[in-house]
């Protein structure tokens, strides 16, 4: 059958609803949930990276598999400096059916879906969408993608002229906003379990992914062991240098807030929980807080406090 029309963006707009604007990973068998008219229609391949449904003139999504804490992920290393998503051709042949489709949806400007490994056991998945192909780059057997909104398209993005520095800072932003944010996020609740470490709070959706180490810092690496599931308070505090985490694992709030007097938030959610050590950590201590990292944050904690800790 021919690619039914509005089917793709029918598709993008049910799982922006079903991600909460994909900040929210799904299932395999949540995605499976999606109807077209009534019948049910697979968006994800579950044996090849690309899925291009039988009689579809282009592929309709992708997918990159999850890795375990220390496993490359296939994307890490190929945001390049233009702010563009690189994704490798299915083997060497570039004419090879799946490696045709996404050409062909690069030749029809058509929106793709990108399904981004998160978890495992359920397996679960970051959507990114609507994802476009800017260019092919052959010689390394490849796509360059931006994860853009169709009205966000601009010319230059599709000609591969060489792009202004303007178009690259909104594209790298573009790529933090609705690719690291969202994943990062994501693997750390899970390996949280949706707890706050510092206080248990078992609530997703009043929960943060705090780096331990800003990402704009040279140790802030995009990862699981750069980052701790906290709610919001203690996010804002930690950020803000009200409450540190010693490297062994113990909460410090700063002094001069510990001889404070104010309401119940203060005394419950802050200064009864100095020298107390966290209340969630990841199971799997490949996903634990990396401890140079941890020492560096508290480190910087006594300094922005100059010292001034309990």
């Amino acid at each position: 059958m021919d690619e039914p029309l509005g089917l793709r963006e029918s598709a993008i707009e049910w799982l922006k609803e079903r991600t909460s604007d994909g900040l929210e990973p799904l299932t395999r068998d949540e995605i499976l949930d999606f109807r077209f008219r009534g019948d049910s229609f697979t968006l994800q391949s579950t044996q090849q990276g690309i899925r291009k449904p039988r009689g579809f003139d282009a592929a309709l999504s992708f997918q990159t598999v999850y890795r375990m804490p220390g496993q490359k992920r296939p994307y890490e290393d190929d945001i390049g400096a233009d702010g563009l998503i690189r994704y490798a051709w299915r083997g060497d042949d570039p004419n090879q059916p799946e490696n045709r489709g996404l050409r062909r949806a690069m030749e029809l400007r058509l929106p793709l879906i990108w399904f981004v490994g998160v978890a495992m056991n359920p397996s679960r998945f970051q959507v990114i969408a609507p994802v476009y192909i800017v260019r092919e780059e052959v010689q390394h057997r490849r796509f360059a993608m931006a994860p853009v909104e169709e009205t966000d398209m601009l010319p230059d993005m599709m000609t591969g002229s060489v792009m202004e520095e303007s178009l690259r800072r909104y594209l790298r932003r573009e790529t933090k906003v609705r690719l690291h944010q969202p994943v990062f996020r994501s693997t750390v609740l899970t390996a949280y379990e949706n707890h706050c470490a510092v206080c248990n709070l078992a609530h997703p959706q009043l929960l943060d992914a705090a780096h331990i180490v800003p990402d704009r810092d040279e140790l802030g690496i995009a990862s699981v062991v750069n980052g701790m599931a906290m709610c919001k308070i203690h996010h804002a505090a930690f950020d803000s240098f009200f409450l540190g985490i010693r490297p062994d694992h113990v909460v410090q709030i700063r002094k001069d807030l510990l001889e404070e007097v104010d309401g119940p938030m203060l005394r419950h959610g802050l200064q009864e929980l100095h020298g107390k050590r966290l209340m969630a950590l990841p199971k799997r201590y490949t996903e634990r807080p990396r401890l140079d990292l941890l020492e560096n944050a508290f480190e910087k904690f006594k300094s922005a406090t100059l010292g001034d800790v309990a």
